[in-house]
Formats: C-alpha cells, structure tokens, sequence
C-alpha cells in the first residue's frame, strides 16, 4: 500500500484535529472527499466505470463469458477479480510490491463481492450444470491518494450497473445436443440487479477516534483499520482487520456501527446518481479515462 513519511509535528497536528472533528481538508470524522462518478468508458468491455475519490482513480471494466458451472454451485455463475496495481500511481507499485498487493486487493473483493448476498448469482446461469456467465472484473488502480477499497468497491458497483449481458437462446440440435444463440441486438440484454452490491466503508483508527476515507497522512497517523461491506440497509456482509496494530472491542463495536451509518447513507445517492447519468443515454457529456 502507498505511504508517506509524516514528521512528529504533523503527526500531531492530524491528532489534534481529528480529535476535535476537524481534519486537515476540512471534513469531519464522516466525511468522504469529492467523489467524481463516470460509467461506460471502455468500449470494448460489457461494462465500465471510473471513480475519482479526491486523488485516487480507479478504472473497472467488466467483460461477461460463457464458462461452466462450479461444481459446488451448479445452478450460479459466478465473478472473478483482477487487480493490477499501476506504477504510474505511485513508485510503490513497482514490481513484486503491486503484485503482492494485487493479490490481496483481489482477494478482498473476492470475499465481499461473491456471494449470493451481494448478487443474484442464479441470475447468471445459461444451463445448470453446463453453461453460465462469467464475469470478469479487471481493476486498474490510476492514481493512489489512500482509501483504495472504498474507491474500488464504488467503481465495481457502478460497473455491475452499467453491465449489459447479451440475451440467450438454448436450442436443440438434430442430434439432441445443445445450441447456444446469443442475440446480436445490443438492446436485448440483461441487466444485473446490483441493489444489493455492497459498499465498502474503510474506518482508520487515529488517536481515540476513528476517521473515514483517510487521506495518505492520515493513514502514517493511524495505528490499524477496519473494513466493513454494508448494503444499502445497513446490514454488514464482510469485515476485516487490515494493519499492525490492535483494536480493542470497544473501538470495534464503535467502528462498526458508524461504518454502518455512512455506508448505508452512501447507497442513496450513488444509486440516484447511476440511474441520472444513464437517463441521459446519448446526451451526457463522457470525460473517460484520460479525463
């Protein structure tokens, strides 16, 4: 993960601040940056979207493929992840150092994303058994200015809205086998009920308080964090510890509850702003990823 280096001075400063509700930008405790939303930005995906979360960019495409079932699930399809970890967001990144933590951004999504309690995974199968959708979510981090699963978990959700999975006809052959038709009208497609997708919300422990989508120098302030998936009633789906130090119960149980506030009065606004941008259809003005 990116860090930078914070004096002593600064480190108290930030302490000082956030212990009287008033961090260095102005915000509260609660409080996220500007967030800049923007989907269908990469043409040759079956969805797309790029968020901008004060410094950090994330890019998500979504392509959908026929593969088979799992074992396990016969009758779901199911996600995969891909995180890749630009240099260009910051030196960190390069070599082993993006890929190690590719692998573990990848894996948290996976646990988050997954599962039928995010997405209707029967919706994605073609022929129990035999056939189902695929979707594969290629990550790419553009910028880093810490918060990066929020940030990614905003742009996934965004591009699982914008996905449009062609339409499917099963028939059968002369010799009784089965015949895949996918229908080459682009407005004949299915779409994926995302209502459920949950948010993650990152809540950093600074000093005796606790602080949401930390800056960088926030986060050289904090000792751990605590991620948490929160659906749009508020309901916990996933959690997680991340960093070297400890939380006790209290602050647990503190972080929890708030990070289930904000995550749920994140939900909102982000789906009104979804449904208003693809209402405009051919009017809206693209910025895309270059932007």
């Amino acid at each position: 993960m990116a860090t930078v280096q914070v004096s002593e001075a600064e480190k108290v400063y930030i302490l000082h601040g956030i212990r009287d509700d008033l961090r260095v930008d102005g915000r509260g405790c609660e409080d996220y940056r500007h967030m800049e939303i923007e989907t269908d930005v990469v043409s040759n995906t079956d969805g797309s979207a790029k968020v901008t979360l004060g410094h950090t960019a994330v890019l998500v495409g979504i392509k959908a493929e026929i593969g088979k079932p799992r074992p396990m699930v016969p009758n779901e399809g199911y996600l995969e992840f891909f995180v890749d970890c630009s240099a260009n967001a910051t030196p960190e990144f390069e070599g082993r150092g993006g890929e190690e933590l590719g692998t573990e951004l990848s894996n948290t999504l996976y646990r988050v994303f997954n599962n039928k309690h995010s997405l209707d995974l029967r919706s994605l199968c073609i022929s129990p058994g035999e056939h189902c959708w695929v979707l594969y979510v290629d990550v790419l981090l553009l910028q880093c200015d810490g918060n990066l699963y929020d940030a990614m978990s905003v742009a996934i959700k965004a591009a699982l809205f914008n996905t449009k999975i062609p339409r499917v006809n099963i028939s059968s052959d002369d010799e009784g086998g089965k015949e895949i038709e996918l229908s080459d009208d682009p407005f004949d497609c299915m779409r994926l009920d995302v209502e459920n997708v949950p948010c993650i919300v990152t809540l950093c422990k600074v000093g005796h308080r606790h602080v949401v989508d930390a800056t960088l120098q926030e986060k050289a302030c904090s000792v751990a964090s605590l991620l948490i998936s929160v659906t749009h009633k508020g309901a916990v789906t996933c959690a997680r510890k991340v960093g070297g130090g400890s939380l006790d119960p209290e602050s647990v149980f503190e972080m929890t509850e708030a990070g289930k506030r904000v995550g749920k009065a994140l939900h909102a606004p982000l789906m009104a702003l979804l449904r208003q941008e693809e209402s405009l259809g051919m009017k809206r003005h693209k910025v895309g990823f270059l932007g």
